[in-house]
């Protein structure tokens, strides 16, 4: 489901399912409409001159450091010779692509462009760590020729800024960082480039600086059915970042409330409490993984921005972080909040009940689940407040 048509022909034969009054087949489309929405694919590529740190920014956007296992290789001088893929690791179907330094090629940019496999890429990522060069102008031109979306991405801005402050009598950083920007900015004008846009980063701190307008900037260009996929294997930079991620998720319950539904009408005994437990794992487990709740996810944090691990995990609130979500915990969590065994024989009982049993078993069903789920979700949206809010020292209250 690359296309957005596709998108739409889903929702359309969802609608269709329904309104013709065949349930198991609206429960059948609804949730490969869930699985297909999950594996839609955004492939990124990173490129840039030697050294620039497009290594870097590849481990940073996938939550992991230099030298961590399968993590892209870092160094002084170009690391990389091939194009070379590095997918996300909670989310396989964003993929970074690693590009070899176009000064480092034999091709010109309009063959350079041909032999990374420019269709692949949803949008080019440029990154320099000075100003950017004869090399990179050209390139970009050539993905403008292309009609590809191209970002400028200033890089080690975190160096500048502490050298410049030791240099300094007085030292202004917000001053230092528009001088940075207009300096990048101008020398593209200069190449003939117009209106250029340049974010400054941090490759070991993106919560710093134009990451969070990166993000934005992104998401507003991208086709709208691709951009649950950035946001989702976004790093949590900001609590903005953290409550987009809340609303993305929240916008799916209903189709997967509707696919519970779906499901109680179906007169097979226990085929809906089966199916029902199996989405609440799959879209709780998204839940963990997207806020970066997940045992890896909270460590990598702690080392990261060197808060103990123990003052993390301790504000944490929700039984369903840094664990495994199993049927069981979710089971045992749903009758703690009132979704109780006798609920759950009530929408088994009505569906046998003339005329309107199934009716009242589709609404226990749905409402059921899309309680269970909005509850679940504020919980862990909330833990990721907290945690994001304790790691970087933020004053801000959840």
């Amino acid at each position: 489901m690359d296309h957005p048509s596709d998108f739409e022909s889903f929702k359309n034969e969802i609608k269709a399912a329904l309104q013709n009054n065949d349930q198991a087949l609206a429960a059948a489309k609804i949730q490969q409409y869930l699985v297909q929405e999950n594996k839609i694919p955004l492939n990124i590529a990173i490129t840039g001159e030697s050294g620039s740190g497009k290594s870097s920014f590849v481990n940073a956007f996938r939550g992991m450091e230099n030298g961590d296992e399968g993590a892209a290789p870092t160094g002084c001088v170009e690391t990389t010779l091939e194009v070379t893929p590095y997918p996300h690791p909670n989310f396989p179907n964003v993929t970074l692509w690693d590009l070899p330094g176009i000064g480092s090629t034999s091709f010109p940019a309009d063959e350079y462009l041909e032999h990374v496999g420019f269709e692949k890429f949803d949008f080019f990522i440029i990154i320099s760590d000075t100003r950017f060069r004869e090399n990179d102008v050209k390139l970009t031109r050539e993905i403008q020729r292309m009609k590809k979306k191209f970002y400028f991405v200033r890089s080690k801005t975190d160096e500048n800024i502490r050298n410049e402050g030791r240099s300094q009598r007085e030292f202004n950083a917000e001053r230092t960082l528009a001088q940075i920007r207009e300096n990048c900015i101008q020398g593209l004008q200069k190449q003939g480039v117009e209106s250029p846009q340049v974010f400054l980063v941090s490759n070991f701190e993106l919560h710093l600086y134009d990451f969070h307008q990166l993000e934005e900037t992104l998401e507003r260009d991208l086709p709208a059915h691709k951009r649950n996929a950035l946001l989702f294997a976004m790093p949590n930079v900001s609590l903005e970042i953290i409550n987009k991620k809340k609303k993305a998720f929240q916008a799916q319950i209903k189709y997967i409330a509707l696919g519970s539904a779906a499901v109680a009408a179906v007169p097979l005994p226990g085929l809906s409490i089966v199916v029902d437990v199996a989405l609440l794992v799959d879209a709780v487990t998204q839940y963990v993984v997207g806020f970066g709740l997940d045992s890896w996810s909270v460590q990598r944090l702690a080392d990261t921005t060197h808060v103990p691990l123990k003052d993390l995990t301790d504000i944490i609130v929700s039984p369903l972080a840094l664990t495994k979500i199993t049927p069981d915990l979710v089971i045992k969590l749903c009758c703690q909040f009132g979704i109780t065994s006798a609920i759950i024989a009530a929408e088994e009982a009505t569906r046998f009940i003339p005329i309107f049993g199934i009716p009242l078993a589709m609404t226990f069903s749905f409402t059921s689940t899309y309680k269970i789920l909005y509850t679940f979700l504020n919980m862990l949206a909330e833990d990721a407040q907290r945690v994001f809010t304790k790691a970087l020292g933020l004053n801000t209250s959840v």
